[in-house]
């Protein structure tokens, strides 16, 4: 967990945030160095470095509505040592970190990158629609920084590149009894997540040994989405049969 120590790597974070985000063309909410140094003397952000003090990787928590979401935010891990399972374990650590600090808080992301996804999905998230995350007005204005804001807003918020991943802990408790009928259900409340996860994992859709398959379904929904916002940039959208268009996209979105 990061402390008020590790305050002189703000800098540096956001920094190859914004530079990870350009260079990925797409977009994470931009935050400054002093937002970065508040999570960390909150103790909200898991921090990643070296024995001789090189920065590794960091994450931070933001909680929502009244803290009924929390969402991990900011997942970055400098270039040198990226592929290297460190991301992995940064977002585990941030996940039982939410766990402690808000334990009936709705856990929820959004990302386009496929590896985030099977590790939300290693987790326990589920994808979503966007109706079932927040509606804190706070949380959706970060997505201003991002370049496909414009396509988020042009579909009212519905729908967008991000796949939207949520972990629900009275869901995660409720399948882990229907595991272990002979616990009782108040035992089973306090049985550590990564417990629920191992138990319910197999029941929930994944993106495990589907990475193919998704990533597939994303060139898709991209094609889709630009397809859309550029014909009602022309004027052209008029055309289009749009009750069509969402039960054929309902058939790939959940």
């Amino acid at each position: 967990m990061a402390t008020p120590d590790d305050t002189h790597y703000a800098e540096t974070i956001t920094t190859e945030m914004e530079e990870s985000a350009q260079a990925r063309g797409t977009g994470i909410a931009k935050r400054s160095p002093d937002y970065i140094r508040q999570k960390m003397n909150e103790g909200k952000a898991v921090i990643a470095h070296t024995d001789d003090g090189a920065w590794v990787g960091f994450c931070y928590i933001e909680a929502w509505q009244h803290e009924k979401y929390v969402a991990n935010s900011g997942l970055i891990v400098s270039p040198a040592f990226r592929k290297t399972g460190v991301a992995t374990e940064i977002k585990r650590r941030i996940f039982e970190l939410s766990r402690e600090k808000y334990p009936h808080a709705k856990i929820f992301g959004l990302t386009t990158g496929l590896a985030v996804m099977k590790i939300n999905s290693d987790l326990g998230y589920e994808p979503v629609t966007y109706s079932e995350l927040t509606t804190d007005e706070e949380f959706w204005k970060g997505c201003r920084s991002c370049v496909n804001y414009d396509v988020l807003m042009a579909k009212e918020r519905k729908n967008c590149f991000c796949t939207a991943m949520l972990f629900d802990p009275e869901e995660a408790a409720a399948k882990l009894n229907m595991a272990l009928p002979q616990v009782k259900s108040a035992e089973t409340v306090a049985v550590p997540a990564a417990q629920i996860v191992a138990t319910h994992g197999h029941h929930h859709r994944g993106f495990k040994g589907n990475l193919r398959l998704f990533e597939r379904w994303m060139r898709f929904k991209q094609f889709v989405l630009l397809k859309t916002f550029r014909k009602k940039e022309n004027g052209a959208a008029g055309s289009i049969d749009m009750e069509k268009k969402r039960s054929l996209l309902g058939i790939f979105f959940w």
